[in-house]
Order: structure tokens, then C-alpha cells, then sequence
């Protein structure tokens, strides 16, 4: 979904690039092509790197590795590459070691955009239309990378902004790694109970507002937890300790601490809203 929307916005912008899809199936990459979201398709690594400007790694984080080792004898020192994995730590230190020299031609980055949908089917043209896209380059990164990065993601209507990779990590492990996890564990855990049919025939418009997001690629998800391991457990540890406070406050009857806290955390959640808009 991400390198296919990536795609088919550059195919909107003026002077639009030759694009060439490599896949892990040819059933999907055949599915880009005769969606007109590529112009065409490789399985050979050599032909489709060699003349590259760009190249987008836009796939679950624990493919990155194998990736970075395929392409870098085929990389010429014009070529930028990029990624769009949900962490980013373990992506540059990856990229650190694989590419050597060349790691001054690597950008991460994090487009802030998506949906529970997965695969090329789901591309929009205009999913990353005014959302943000987090850059995290090292200091060893060429400014003219960082520069044709930025505009690839311009390009597709995105607002750019640039932070170190572990201030990212810490970030989006509470923003959107959390919320992800305890989404995936409450369905989880209603789906195991003897009695699940009748509970999700009950379920209304809250359980699947707070679901939405366990409809999401578990092979992704896994990468992402799991590569962002350190940040995610220190989040569930303070989650952990406020579900403590909830249950110490409905054990003792605390009728009026637990309406502060729903009011406090009722007007964060407002406000945010609010200043999305």
C-alpha cells in the first residue's frame, strides 16, 4: 500500500519518473502493473538498480537487510535509497553496516499515513495528501540525498520534518506502536473466550473504533514490535501502571478520582483533535 501510493502520486506530479516495481511474488507485482500503479516490473535486481535514481523500501523492517545485501553491488554513487519501515534505529544501523560507504546515500524515513488495508489494491494516489513524513538522516548523510528525498515525498503532498532515529522510536512507540499492540491483544482476547460469536455480535461503533487498527498486516506489526522492542516494553510498563490506577480506583469505589482522570484525559484527546483539524 505505501510504495503503491507513493507511486501513484508521482504519476499525478509533473514529470513523472519511470517507475519499476520488484516485488516477493510475480502475482503481485503483475497486479501493479495492470493497475497502472508501475510502469514496469523486475525480478532481477541488477537491471532494476543499475540505472536508479531512487530507490523505496517500502516493506515490513526485518526484510530490510536482505534487501540492503541485494542491492548494494548494483548501486552506482548517484543512487539515493530510502525506506518507509515504522522504525528507525535498527533500519540505519542496518544500513550503517550493509552499505559502508555508501551508507552516506541512505535516508530513513517514516511517512506518518495508512490504514488497516494492505497490498497494492489499497494505494491512493493522495494517502499521504497533507500528512507528515518524519526523515531521521545520521550525520554521515548527504545533503543532496536528504534533498531528493524530501522532495519525493513533496512531491506527494507530504509536510517533511527531520528528528534523530531514537527520538522517533521513543515517539511512535507510544503514539502508534502501543495503541497497535493493545488493539491486536483486546481482539485477541475476546476472540478466545467460549462464548466470542455472541460478544462480536454485540460489539457496536467503540470496540471497532478502538479495533480498527487489528485489521492491520500482522508480518508488519511483528517486525515493527519487535525492532522497537526497548521504547514499546517502557511504554507498557507505564500503560501497565495506569490500568493499576484504574483498577485500585473501581476496587475502592473512587468515584471521583476516576471522573478526573476521565476528564483530564477526555480533554488531551479533544484538544488533539481539535488541533488536527
Amino acid at each position: 500500500m505505501i510504495g503503491g501510493s507513493v507511486a501513484l502520486a508521482l504519476k499525478k506530479a509533473a514529470n513523472a519518473p519511470l517507475i519499476v516495481g520488484v516485488g516477493r511474488t510475480q502475482t503481485s507485482l503483475n497486479e501493479a502493473l495492470n493497475l497502472g500503479v508501475i510502469d514496469a516490473l523486475e525480478t532481477n535486481i541488477h537491471a532494476a538498480c543499475s540505472d536508479a535514481d531512487l530507490i523505496l523500501i517500502a516493506t515490513p523492517v526485518a526484510q530490510t537487510a536482505t534487501i540492503l545485501y541485494s542491492i548494494k553491488p548494483h548501486l552506482n554513487k548517484q543512487t539515493i535509497i530510502t525506506d518507509a519501515g515504522s522504525t528507525k534505529s535498527n533500519v540505519l544501523a542496518c544500513a550503517k553496516e550493509i552499505l559502508g560507504e555508501q551508507f552516506s546515500q541512505f535516508v530513513g524515513g517514516h511517512p506518518i499515513a495508512g490504514a488497516e488495508k494492505s497490498g497494492v489494491t489499497a494505494a491512493k494516489e493522495d494517502l499521504f495528501l497533507g500528512k507528515n513524513v518524519v526523515l531521521t538522516p545520521a550525520p554521515e548523510t548527504n545533503i543532496h540525498a536528504v534533498a531528493g528525498v524530501t522532495q519525493l515525498w513533496q512531491k506527494c503532498g507530504a509536510n517533511i520534518s527531520e528528528m534523530p532515529a531514537e527520538d522517533h522510536d521513543c515517539i511512535f512507540a507510544a503514539v502508534s506502536h502501543l495503541p497497535h499492540l493493545l488493539a491486536f491483544a483486546l481482539v485477541d482476547e475476546i476472540a478466545s473466550r467460549p462464548n466470542a460469536e455472541q460478544l462480536f455480535n454485540f460489539a457496536a461503533s467503540g470496540f471497532r473504533d478502538f479495533t480498527r487498527i487489528a485489521g492491520s498486516h500482522p508480518e508488519m506489526w511483528r517486525d515493527i514490535c519487535l525492532a522497537n522492542k526497548s521504547a514499546l516494553l517502557s511504554e507498557l510498563t507505564a500503560y501497565q501502571d495506569e490500568l493499576d490506577q484504574l483498577k485500585q480506583l473501581l476496587e475502592h469505589k473512587d468515584g471521583a478520582t476516576l471522573q478526573t482522570l476521565f476528564e483530564r484525559a477526555s480533554v488531551a484527546r479533544n484538544n488533539w483533535a481539535q488541533n488536527k483539524k
